[in-house]
């Protein structure tokens, strides 16, 4: 499996970066410990879900109902409106009403819940799996 794969990794890196015997015996030790207690399977179990989700992902592509196949593109191109608009259009609008001299507000967009869809659709959510992993505890 992908755990067995990374332990040979980490079992080279080990070699090449404990030049002591006695350290590199205590390393290799620590390594199979989290081996055989499972220390892998939270790795094996989301490399997994994002190879299903790729293939779930290929085939909604490939289809030929725009409902379908056109949801990812839409969410991604309201997205990118958003944050053109927040970023780009807002402050030119606040800046020319403010050289008119009027009073209107022009609303905002709210920005982080807008980063929390597209960073997923990105791909960044793995972010989360990697701070699991350095023990970084978040609910």
């Amino acid at each position: 499996m992908i755990g067995d794969a990374i332990a040979g990794v980490v079992g080279k890196v080990i070699d090449r970066a404990w030049p002591d015997p006695a350290q590199k015996a205590q390393a290799a030790l620590e390594l199979e410990k989290l081996r055989q207690e499972g220390g892998f399977k939270e790795i094996d179990a989301a490399l997994e879900a994002a190879r299903m989700q790729t293939e779930v992902n290929k085939i909604e592509a490939a289809s030929s109902n725009v409902f379908v196949s056109g949801w990812r593109p839409a969410t991604g191109w309201i997205c990118a409106a958003a944050l053109g608009w927040h970023y780009i259009g807002r402050p030119l609008c606040d800046w020319a009403i403010l050289m008119t001299g009027s009073t209107v507000v022009i609303p905002q967009v709210e920005v982080g819940d807008l980063l929390v869809v597209l960073l997923g659709m990105l791909g960044l959510g793995g972010m989360r799996t990697a701070e699991k992993m350095k023990g970084v505890a978040r609910n």
